[in-house]
């Protein structure tokens, strides 16, 4: 609007919620066109001893390049290195303004006169990677051939005071975000993630409180349920969990895991896991009504990236051709392939930790420590998720590599598309990495594993896994909370600890510059005139301290946003077994939030301003996640719990279905019901004696296991109705929660009234301008 910036309401909303922190102007003063005090890009290149090696003729022919296209170069040695300041000739920049107004696609702003340092970093980045010397390289060529040590952009220290003052500080942790301040300092792209990051931590705050909620509802159990008095006071002799060492042991032994599971296996948890999955098409929808009112507000609402680089190639070379769209069925069937291959690695990885739990149960089992020794499984189990977390770990860098890889066998037409297909298949592997394992755990683990007398091996020896004792729920809990726990706390660890080492390192293998001078101080902290510069000693040291920080690439955001979006999963997918997901996940944000900004603004080189109005495929990405978060949660409930069996106990087997008047407890005599018994009599039991005998030194001739089988060990009718029961539940569940996504993705508009109204009035003023 040719007036100023009317403010979106959902902005003002934000601001009261303390997601964002505004001072309620669009931008603040922006530099000229031309600052001489600040340099748009600088290169470092080692110094050559014998100047006629082909490393130094392709960095001497590539700074000569850039001068044929009038860049104003500044070259200052420092020992051994050798610094090149990459000032762009301002008509560039003009060249840039006038095609972004004469475009399809582009919003047009009214401060026509002025260029953002921001832009001019981003237009000579662009220039910079595809200006190409005689032999066809360009700068990432020279780059992995070492002819250059680093490229960056500096960081303007007012600017970047002002962040650490208001933003990038532990003490702001509570506080909102200046996502304008972000905005002008990173580009769209950052704050487009900091404001995604920031709502999504304020909206984790109601399913915290309801997960901690039914988390407590559990402890309702602890002394009125009627299935942990039937545990905590039972002396059924259980079958030995594993060959030869196991003995037989009592039910009662499993009281304290029956009161821990009943804590997040309850009535309470099928309605916090629909509440979930609701609240995740909320949170989406509600997105991107803050989305549409921000980028409606910073004048990119109709940007694309395809015609921004178009525009970018006709600054840089006014004769380039058009990079026509390709597509290879071939080189699609390879891909193809090659992420099916890939997939079904990592499930076999899956394999491999199935078989060390095994392995190391029966280990376990044969220990002297007879602590250990009895608690063989969940031991295994707990070992099984470290090494989960290690896989892990390797993996990410293999799964970086692959994707890498395939993009270039794909050889896609732009940046933005390699992007997206590396986002994709980056997600992809990463998923299976995370969650292969939990799915085994929550779906197949105990299911498969036989019965006495007929279990299921490994290579013929060892004895498949059970479910804990307690349930099988439990098992998935354990796995979520080591994985999540560790995940979250060694990633912050290692991502602010990491760089904040190497530029410590750094700094002590440098000489310290001398202090900035007094005259370029003054000239640095005031408004800078034409013609004024830095002293190169001054410069140098500015040069000098950016150099010393960590290095960014152009997937450094991508790779905070795969944290997050995988922190998502976890969230969502699993919530039904791990009700206090969404509170370890708001703790993390929290500190994620200031953790990320310091590193960003203090402790890493400046990242390349990048325009965008979305964040991308990552949008597709959360919706895919939302619709599978449905389905889990209907499968624990329905599957892996035991809330259908006590459902169906309750009205078809129980004291109450039998006598309405009775005044016995609904659920008394549970327990009994979903245990099988095995006898010795039975030629196939394979027992030792030995085994057969109780920590009292009672010999038994018989013990029970969980399972509905008869004394054959054919399945009883009450497991196949269970079975009927659990599947109908799952139907049920998912066509309820899905009709209520659709409900609530309808109700709530992915775009404000008041940002297509200001968009058609903003359009309508430009139209008129034209025409003047």
């Amino acid at each position: 609007m040719p007036g100023g910036h009317r403010r979106q309401n959902s902005i003002e909303l934000l601001e009261l919620m303390g997601v964002v922190r505004e001072n309620g102007n669009e931008q603040t003063s922006l530099p000229p066109v031309l600052t001489p005090l600040s340099y748009d890009y600088i290169l470092v290149a080692k110094m050559m001893d014998d100047q006629e090696r082909q490393v130094y003729k392709k960095h001497i022919e590539y700074i000569d390049e850039l001068r044929k296209k009038n860049f104003k170069v500044t070259k200052i040695i420092d020992d051994d290195l050798i610094f090149y300041g990459i000032q762009a000739p301002k008509k560039i920049f003009e060249k840039y303004r006038y095609l972004l107004k004469v475009s399809d696609a582009c919003n047009w702003s009214s401060a026509q006169n002025i260029v953002p340092l921001s832009t001019r970093i981003r237009v000579v980045h662009f220039i910079l990677n595809h200006t190409f010397i005689h032999s066809g390289e360009c700068l990432r060529d020279l780059m992995k051939m070492k002819v250059f040590e680093a490229k960056f952009c500096l960081h303007e220290k007012r600017k970047q005071k002002e962040l650490k003052d208001r933003w990038a500080r532990w003490t702001a942790c509570l506080q909102g975000q200046p996502i304008t301040d972000i905005r002008q300092y990173f580009g769209e792209k950052v704050a487009l993630y900091y404001l995604w990051l920031g709502w999504y931590t304020y909206l984790l705050i109601p399913p915290a409180l309801i997960g901690v909620i039914v988390f407590f509802y559990g402890f309702n159990f602890f002394e009125n349920s009627p299935l942990i008095k039937e545990v905590c006071e039972s002396d059924t002799i259980m079958c030995p969990l594993c060959d030869n060492s196991c003995k037989v042991w009592n039910l009662s032994e499993t009281c304290t895991y029956a009161r821990v599971t009943l804590i997040f296996d309850n009535g309470g948890t099928v309605f916090f896991a629909m509440f979930m999955a609701i609240w995740a098409t909320l949170f989406l929808e509600l997105w991107k009504r803050h989305r549409a009112a921000f980028v409606c507000q910073w004048k990119v609402s109709d940007w694309s990236e395809e015609e921004e680089e178009l525009i970018l190639e006709i600054v840089n070379d006014a004769e380039c051709e058009t990079k026509p769209f390709k597509h290879s069925y071939l080189h699609s069937t390879l891909v193809l392939i090659c992420v099916t291959a890939m997939i079904l690695v990592i499930i076999g990885l899956t394999h491999v930790l199935v078989v060390f739990r095994v392995i190391m149960a029966g280990v376990f089992a044969q220990e002297s420590w007879e602590f250990l020794s009895n608690h063989s499984n969940i031991g295994a189990m707990m070992l099984g998720a470290v090494l989960h977390y290690l896989i892990i770990t390797v993996m990410t860098r293999v799964n970086e590599i692959v994707a890498m890889k395939l993009c270039g066998i794909e050889k896609t037409r732009s940046f933005a598309a390699t992007e997206k297909s590396f986002t994709v298949k980056m997600f992809t592997f990463q998923f299976f990495t995370y969650f292969s394992s939990l799915f085994y755990v929550a779906f197949i683990l105990g299911r498969i594993n036989g019965h006495p007398g007929e279990y299921v091996r490994v290579a013929g020896k060892w004895r498949l896994e059970e479910c804990h004792p307690s349930g099988c729920l439990t098992d998935l809990f354990i796995q979520m909370t080591i994985i999540m726990v560790l995940k979250q706390t060694f990633n912050n660890v290692f991502e602010f600890s990491g760089p904040w080492f190497r530029r410590f390192l750094k700094r002590k293998r440098t000489k310290k510059l001398q202090r900035k001078c007094a005259h370029c101080y003054l000239k640095d902290e005031s408004e800078a005139k034409d013609g004024a510069d830095l002293c190169e000693n001054c410069k140098l040291r500015d040069w000098h301290n950016n150099y010393q920080l960590k290095d960014v690439n152009s997937f450094s955001l991508f790779s905070e946003f795969l944290e997050m979006v995988i922190q998502y999963s976890f969230t969502t997918i699993f919530v039904a077994a791990f009700p206090l997901a969404p509170l370890l996940a708001l703790f993390n944000n929290v500190i994620e939030i200031r953790l990320d900004a310091i590193k960003m603004v203090t402790l890493e080189r400046r990242m390349v301003p990048k325009k965008t109005n979305n964040i991308g495929v990552w949008i597709d990405i959360l919706e895919a996640i939302g619709v599978l978060a449905v389905i889990a949660n209907g499968l624990v409930i329905g599957v892996s719990s035991d809330f259908i069996p006590r459902l169906v106990y309750r009205y078809y087997y129980g004291p109450c279905a039998i006598n309405s008047t009775t005044t016995i407890d609904c659920m008394a005599g549970y327990i009994n019901n979903t245990l099988s018994i095995a006898s010795m009599d039975n030629d196939r039991i394979t027992f030792l004696p030995s085994q057969m005998v109780t920590s009292d030194g009672l010999n038994v001739t018989s013990c029970s296991y969980k399972d509905y089988r008869s004394s054959d060990y054919s399945f009883t009718p009450q497991f196949w109705l269970i079975l009927a029961a659990r599947f109908a539940f799952v139907i049920l569940f998912e066509h309820v929660v899905v009709i209520c996504k659709f409900i609530a993705a309808w109700f709530v508009p992915s775009v404000p009234m008041d940002v297509k109204n200001e968009k058609l009035t903003d359009k309508l003023s430009r139209l008129k301008e034209e025409l003047k």
